[in-house]
């Protein structure tokens, strides 16, 4: 039996950018953005399971809010308010309202960098 490879917050990372440099042209340019903003938050989520994971075994059924909320204990304060400040806004960014514009392009530019910088930081 094989076990399964660690997930990593490098694929979705690579997800966004395509999305971003629109390669997949069969996507509205909302519906790439919406995507790139899911993408950008797996990435997050990922980055910030591990590095829990790392600091206190057995939070895999802790809610994402609640995780991100731990963070502050095991990261320093301003790392873990950028990560839950940039999750707030992905979460808002990769759903859909009907009364609602979605991100920009700008913005979701302005996110990958931010996740990207978070992900860097977030190492275990």
């Amino acid at each position: 039996m094989t076990t399964a490879s660690p997930v990593s917050a490098e694929g979705p990372l690579l997800t966004a950018d395509r999305l971003l440099d629109g390669e997949l042209t069969e996507a509205t340019t909302t519906g790439r953005h919406r995507g790139t903003c899911l993408a950008l938050r797996t990435a997050l989520e990922i980055r910030v399971d591990r590095v829990l994971e790392a600091a206190t075994p057995g939070l895999s059924r802790t809610t994402g809010r609640a995780k991100l909320l731990l963070l502050h204990s095991v990261v320093p304060a301003e790392t873990a308010r950028r990560a839950k400040a940039l999750w707030s806004q992905l979460s808002l960014g990769c759903h859909y309202h009907l009364y609602e514009l979605g991100p920009t392009y700008d913005q979701v530019r302005a996110w990958r960098t931010e996740a990207g910088d978070l992900v860097r930081k977030l190492i275990h």
